[in-house]
């Protein structure tokens, strides 16, 4: 590995499994010191045992959760160079059974907890006068839905639009906010609750064949948590194979023979 987080300190948030887990894999092969939070504590100690980081469990719905998972960050190493807000819930609810209570719990992980990461994290990285704020948004929301997600659409919508607030209003101190949308990803969650058959459909439309590795949505975090995105800020990387650019089902050619 190259070592491009060398020396950097990353507090991930929701890494027990899936894109959260493959983020700090990929950040401790770049050479990151890494505080790792999420709300299963066994799952993610686990995870941090691996890595031989840090770890604290966290309810990022939670304000003082989110101060509590920085202060670590900051006692363990002196500084905070990096945070990944990648905790998040998508439970299946047609919005006619969709309550209230549900509603504001969606809302509260995803949403809340994204504002909670991002102004727990502004005053270090203000002081040090450096940071890199990432979000995992999705395609689900900005771009394409379906049935039975509208808490979760809406919260991914506007995690989108608060990265280009933040990105505003931190882009005096030295501080970038961007996000990476992923579409359908194998994940623990996706082979636990989606049968062959609908993993199969989903794949039927993708262009480049295949659902995305967490790996694959790992290397657009590192990218933009390095100093290789100094200039980028305020805007999401799509990690979808394709998935967004056909009009319809007809997308496959065949090569013919030259």
């Amino acid at each position: 590995m190259t070592g491009r987080l060398a020396g950097k300190t990353a507090l991930i948030i929701g890494m027990a499994q899936g894109i959260g887990k493959g983020t700090a894999v990929r950040f401790a092969e770049e050479g990151a010191n890494l505080v790792l939070a999420d709300w299963d504590e066994a799952g993610g100690r686990k995870t941090a045992d691996e890595l031989g980081a840090q770890f604290i469990r966290t309810d990022i719905s939670k304000m003082a959760d989110a101060e509590a998972a920085v202060a670590l960050a900051l006692s363990a190493f002196g500084r905070l160079d990096i945070i990944v807000q990648n905790a998040g819930i998508y439970p299946w609810q047609l919005i006619e059974d969709t309550t209230t209570d549900d509603w504001d719990r969606v809302m509260g992980v995803n949403l809340r907890g994204s504002f909670h990461a991002a102004k727990a994290a502004l005053k270090p990285m203000r002081e040090q006068g450096y940071g890199r704020i990432l979000f995992t948004s999705s395609i689900t929301g900005p771009h394409v839905t379906s049935p039975g997600h509208g808490h979760y659409s809406a919260t991914k919508a506007g995690i989108n639009g608060f990265i280009r607030s933040a990105a505003l209003e931190f882009s005096g101190f030295g501080i970038t906010v961007n996000g990476v949308e992923p579409g359908n990803i194998m994940t623990e969650g996706m082979q636990e609750h989606r049968g062959d058959a609908h993993i199969a459909s989903m794949v039927a439309a993708i262009p480049l064949g295949r659902l995305g590795s967490v790996r694959d949505v790992a290397n657009a975090f590192l990218f933009l948590a390095s100093d290789e995105a100094s200039y980028i800020t305020g805007t999401t990387i799509v990690v979808d194979g394709g998935q967004l650019l056909p009009e319809g089902n007809d997308f496959r050619i065949v090569p013919t023979g030259a």
